[in-house]
């Protein structure tokens, strides 16, 4: 039902401007010298909502219009790093409000003096959350004088972002108890005294993969664990899809290192202002907007990058034909 209210939507969608178009061909053949800033004034409105038309028109992967887990990782650099870490949180949480998608914290792990160590959100929503945020997985590199450096010295940090789409209520996996491991503890940060006094968090350990998913966002200890079987499922599709197609690592990306060498992006406060895509060499110095989450520039370079790709290797295939 979720399937066919979304094909529905599209297709209204595209029925409306349709009609408009053809009203408009229809206005413009009376050649009326006194309908002319009215249809320059529609022209404009077409023109907007073609271009948003043909921007959705880049979600041709098949989980695209799912919604999204993402998961941020502190690199090596202690204090800096974690900074950084929660830094990019904040950009993807302002870059989903900013299109009206819904931010839920499943898990955090605060910093030792400052910032997070990592955090798990989930990110839902009708405007693509998993084909707009699949271009954000990746190592994220930051360089700016550091405000816990006394001496003001410049400082590189780097910080892991992972994605899935989360799929986990249209799928069935069997997963066998036997293969869990499941900790109880009390949830850290803030969050009253029902938090701070009893053991609502949860953390399951799938034991032959050595997948670990924690949860702590949720008042009980039962809906903790809700949450954390359906991540876990996710996960365990994610790996099972990537074994059966080659191409599925595009989903989730190599697992690499957050250090030297494996940035997709690099953001630079000093000595210049400048936030670079290393993959389709996309930048703007406005580098404040791009941490407010101004990120729609990147996705969309990310995914005329990636169609373009898909079409040379399409060519290469009946080429070879």
């Amino acid at each position: 039902m979720r399937e066919l209210t979304r094909l529905r939507r599209q297709v209204s969608t595209w029925e409306r401007v349709s009609k408009r178009l053809e009203d408009a061909v229809e206005l413009t053949s009376l050649d009326d010298v006194s309908l002319r800033g009215e249809m320059q004034e529609e022209l404009g409105v077409l023109s907007k909502i073609i271009d948003r038309l043909q921007f959705q028109a880049l979600f041709s992967g098949r989980y695209d219009d799912e919604d999204a887990l993402l998961a941020i990782h502190a690199g090596a650099g202690g204090t800096e790093a974690q900074d950084w870490a929660q830094m990019l949180q904040r950009m993807f949480v302002r870059w989903a409000e900013g299109h009206g998608l819904t931010v839920e914290i499943v898990d955090e792990s605060p910093g030792d003096e400052a910032g997070i160590k990592s955090t798990l959100m989930t990110v839902r929503g009708e405007d693509y959350p998993y084909g707009r945020l699949k271009s954000e997985r990746g190592v994220h590199r930051l360089v700016r004088i550091s405000p816990y450096d006394s001496s003001s010295r410049r400082h590189t940090s780097f910080a892991k972002v992972e994605v899935w789409p989360d799929v986990a209520e249209d799928i069935e996996i069997d997963i066998n108890e036997s293969d869990l491991r499941i900790d109880r503890f009390r949830a850290s940060g803030a969050g009253g005294q029902h938090v701070q006094k009893n053991e609502t968090a949860i953390r399951i350990t799938h034991i032959p993969t050595g997948i670990v998913v924690s949860c702590q966002n949720q008042r009980s200890l039962v809906q903790n664990q809700e949450t954390a079987m359906k991540i876990l499922k996710a996960q365990l599709f994610d790996m099972e899809r990537r074994k059966q197609e080659a191409e599925i690592s595009r989903l989730k990306g190599e697992d690499v290192d957050a250090g030297w060498g494996n940035q997709i992006r690099s953001y630079v406060l000093h000595p210049y202002r400048m936030v670079k895509d290393h993959r389709t060499d996309y930048e703007t110095g406005h580098v404040q907007a791009v941490l407010d989450g101004s990120l729609d520039g990147f996705m969309e370079a990310y995914l005329k990058d990636i169609l373009g790709e898909k079409r040379s290797e399409e060519g290469a295939v009946l080429g070879e034909g």
